[in-house]
């Protein structure tokens, strides 16, 4: 089971449709959200382990290409550790980002924020809470309130801006389905 942060409708069949995301006109500096979640049968302990390990991220992600922890040799995350990501898009280039641990509640909630933390140029949060024998994982993705690379796109068509937004968040949820799908098969096969 899925869920889009800006609305979900079941089909005719009822199963969930998965053109989740709704235009809602947002601009940037509305600071607008997508998430996505998924029922995973396997617990806590197991799912915390994917999503708090960067380094799995790469392999789930068609955009973010590498990380690497910036402080030091602490093993694992914390909050206030830093890591670099370099990521690839057909459509924007190539660029690095620095982002800061700004959540790590151990088999609860792991969060980064991207550039400043205390003034992101996005946000990213995986939050697990127990259901049953299983997790109940969501992925959760705010833009701004920072200027990102988006704002080049922005910049150069002013008029487009509600619609680049627009764009781009589907393109995110689409990516956390995709990374809450594999999150879960390998954690439901045992690692």
């Amino acid at each position: 089971m899925y869920h889009g942060s800006a609305g979900t409708r079941n089909d005719a069949a009822g199963g969930f449709n998965l053109d989740f995301m709704e235009w809602t006109g947002q601009v940037y500096a509305d600071c607008p959200t997508a998430a996505a979640e998924v029922y995973i049968g396997a617990p806590p302990e197991r799912v915390w382990s994917m999503v708090s390990d960067i380094f799995l991220m790469p392999a789930l992600s068609p955009e973010l290409q590498a990380v690497a922890w910036l402080d030091g040799d602490a093993e694992g995350p914390a909050v206030g550790r830093r890591f670099s990501g370099r990521s690839a898009h057909p459509a924007m280039g190539e660029w690095e980002t620095v982002s800061t641990v700004i959540q790590c509640d151990q088999y609860r909630c792991f969060a980064w924020a991207v550039g400043d933390p205390a003034h992101p140029g996005a946000t990213w949060r995986f939050t697990l809470k127990p259901d049953g024998a299983g997790t109940l994982l969501e992925q959760w993705y705010q833009m701004g309130p920072a200027r990102s690379g988006l704002n080049l796109a922005i910049d150069a068509m002013p008029d487009k801006e509600a619609k680049i937004v627009f764009v781009r968040l589907r393109e995110h949820e689409t990516a956390m389905r995709h990374n809450l799908e594999e999150i879960r098969t390998r954690a439901e096969r045992g690692g």
